[in-house]
């Protein structure tokens, strides 16, 4: 059975990476065989990170090692990102910058939403994903504030975004099950 972690990279006040978040774990259960595949929501916000390079508090270094562990245990992950100022948010490209072995030879897809549903956060992942050596899908979702969000703030999403999904979700699980083989 594959592992996939949906990790939402915002830790915001008043995000609404969760309401995408949920969204995909509720569809991606929905259109996978669930003895073949589970999802699990792992929320940036719920690890206390420091910034990378800063000694850690006793605290903060129990988190780092609990967030390496759970990243780890999976096989392969969907990415919720938010984009920020054309970019990843500082706080989850931190998160990331922590991690190495944890997700070699994995596959990621990304998820994201703002104004032009994150495409610029989204390739600048890519790069990031390339030097954690993660295979990155071809197929990724975009949701924008301004159609899929009502009043950019409740999520309303189109219903092609679930073709999109399916897409991502077969892609993302023949990349998960084959690196698998050489881990």
């Amino acid at each position: 059975m594959l592992k996939i972690g949906v990790v939402l990279g915002s830790v915001r006040e008043g995000r609404n990476g969760l309401s995408v978040a949920n969204w995909t774990i509720e569809k991606s259960k929905e259109f996978s065989n669930a003895d073949e595949v589970s999802f699990e929501l792992v929320d940036l916000a719920d690890y206390n990170l420091p910034f990378l390079g800063v000694t850690p508090t006793a605290e903060q270094a129990i988190a780092i090692g609990s967030w390496s562990e759970k990243i780890a245990s999976f096989d392969g992950y969907i990415f919720i990102t938010a984009e920020y100022n054309h970019g990843i948010a500082g706080a989850f490209k931190n998160a990331l910058d922590f991690l190495k072995p944890e997700v070699k030879n994995k596959a990621v897809a990304f998820i994201g939403y703002g104004g032009l549903g994150a495409a610029r956060a989204i390739e600048s992942m890519r790069m990031v994903s390339g030097e954690l050596a993660l295979a990155t899908t071809q197929r990724n979702v975009n949701f924008s504030l301004i159609t899929d969000f009502e009043n950019m703030s409740t999520f309303a999403p189109a219903d092609f975004h679930e073709g999109e999904l399916k897409e991502l979700l077969q892609q993302l699980a023949a990349w998960s099950t084959a690196l698998k083989t050489i881990r």
